[in-house]
C-alpha cells in the first residue's frame, strides 16, 4: 500500500501524520506531493522526509487534482502492483481511518470512499461544500453518495491508470472521478470514518464559491449546452410557425436544427468524447432525439390546447425533459468505453456502504 498525501503550504501536522503512519504500518509507503508550495514551506516537507516519506515536488502550484495524478503516475512507474490510499495533509484523517480504507480496498473494480457523517460542530464551509457537491452528484449520476468531497479514498492497482486519465486540476477532479465511475463501470464502496476538523478546518484550501462552481462544472456545461439548444429551438419554432402556421411541422424543424447543434457541443465539450465513435454516438443521439421529440409534441400539444402560451409551454416542456436527457446522454448516448479504456459503461445501480465500528449505519451491502 502507498499513501499519497497532496500538500500545499502544510503545517507540522504533515510530518506528524507520516510518523504515525510509519509507526502503525511500517510496510506501507508514504508519498508526499508538494503542490508548488515554494521555499517558505520547505521545513514541513523536510520533516516529512525525515519521518519516512518519499517526496516529489511540482514546480508550481497546479491544484489538488494535478498533485494527485502526479502521485498516481509515480506509483504506477515506481511501485507497480500497489494499492493506493489518498489522504489530506491537514490532519482530518486519522491513521486508523486510513488503514480502515486500505483494508477495504480489495476489489479490482471498486473505489473505496472514507465517508464522514457530518454530525456535531462541522465548519460551515465544509457543510456547504459537501451539500453542494452531494446534491450535484446525485442530480448528475442518479446515485447517492454520502460524502462526495472526502479526500480519503482507496484505489486498487487496476484502477490507477483510469484515475490518471480523468481530467481536472483542482478540487473538481475528485468530483469528476465519482461522475465518471458510473459511466465506466467502477463501483463505489463506503467506509464510515470520524468527522474530524482541526482549528475550524483552517488548513483546508477549499474555497466554497469558486471550488463549488468547479465541482459543478460538468452539470453547468450540460445546462449551458441545453440552454443554447433551447434558444435555437425556441427561435426556430417561432420563425417556422410564423411562416407555415403549422405547429407540429414547426416543432419538428426547430428540433432537428437545435438537436444537431446540441449533439456536437455535448459530444465534444460536455462529455468529452472523441475519435471514431462519432457515428455510433450520432445514431444513439438520434434515437434519443426522436423519443424526446415525441414527448415534446405530446407536452406542447396538450399545454397549448389548454390555452398555455406557446413560449411558456416551451419552457415547461424543456424543463421537464432536461433531467431525463442528461442522464440518458451520459449513460447511453455517449457510453461505450472511456478514453482511458477502463471497463464497460454499464450503469451502476448500487454502492456498498460499510459502517465503521460505532459509526455509520450499514445499508445496501451485497
Amino acid at each position: 500500500m502507498i499513501v499519497i498525501i497532496p500538500a500545499l503550504e502544510p503545517t507540522e501536522r504533515l510530518a506528524q501524520l507520516v510518523r504515525e503512519l510509519r509507526d502503525a504500518a511500517p510496510e506501507a509507503g508514504v508519498l508526499v506531493v508538494d503542490d508548488g508550495s515554494g521555499p517558505r514551506w520547505a521545513a514541513p516537507f523536510v520533516a516529512a522526509e525525515l519521518a519516512g516519506a518519499e517526496l516529489i515536488r511540482l514546480p508550481a502550484h497546479r491544484g489538488k487534482g494535478t498533485a494527485l495524478r502526479a502521485g498516481l503516475e509515480h506509483v504506477i512507474a515506481h511501485h507497480p502492483g500497489e494499492c493506493v490510499v489518498t489522504a489530506d495533509a491537514d490532519g482530518q484523517h486519522t491513521v486508523e481511518d486510513i488503514l480502515r480504507v486500505a483494508a477495504a480496498t480489495t476489489e479490482p473494480d471498486a473505489l473505496v470512499l472514507g465517508c464522514r457523517a457530518f454530525l456535531g460542530p462541522v465548519p460551515w464551509r465544509s457543510r456547504l461544500g459537501n451539500a453542494v457537491s452531494r446534491g450535484a452528484f446525485r442530480f448528475a449520476a442518479g446515485l447517492a453518495v454520502s460524502d462526495t468531497q472526502t479526500g480519503l479514498r482507496g484505489a486498487p492497482p487496476a484502477l490507477l491508470p483510469w484515475l490518471v486519465g480523468i481530467p481536472g486540476e483542482r478540487f473538481e477532479y475528485e468530483q469528476r472521478v465519482l461522475l465518471r465511475s458510473g459511466r465506466d463501470g467502477v463501483r463505489i464502496r463506503e467506509v464510515g470514518i470520524d468527522t474530524l476538523y482541526l482549528d475550524e478546518n483552517a488548513g483546508s484550501h477549499f474555497r466554497p464559491v469558486r471550488d463549488s462552481i468547479r465541482v459543478l462544472a460538468p452539470i453547468l456545461a450540460f445546462g449551458a449546452s441545453s440552454f443554447l439548444g433551447f434558444l435555437i429551438d425556441a427561435a426556430a419554432l417561432l420563425v417556422l410557425q410564423g411562416i407555415t402556421g403549422m405547429l407540429i411541422p414547426s416543432i419538428v424543424g426547430a428540433r432537428v436544427l437545435s438537436a444537431g447543434v446540441n449533439f456536437l457541443v455535448n459530444r465534444r465539450l460536455v462529455f468529452r468524447r472523441h475519435g471514431p465513435s462519432f457515428v455510433r454516438h450520432a445514431i444513439r443521439y438520434a434515437a434519443l432525439a426522436l423519443l424526446l421529440l415525441a414527448s415534446n409534441i405530446v407536452w406542447m400539444t396538450a399545454l397549448t390546447s389548454f390555452g398555455v402560451p406557446l413560449v411558456l409551454a416551451k419552457v415547461v416542456t424543456e424543463t421537464v425533459l432536461f433531467l431525463t436527457s442528461f442522464r440518458t446522454q451520459q449513460r447511453f448516448v455517449f457510453g461505450g468505453r472511456s478514453r482511458d479504456g477502463f471497463g464497460p459503461t454499464t450503469p451502476i445501480a448500487h454502492r456498498d456502504r460499510i459502517a465503521a465500528p460505532g459509526g455509520m449505519v450499514a445499508s445496501g451491502d451485497r
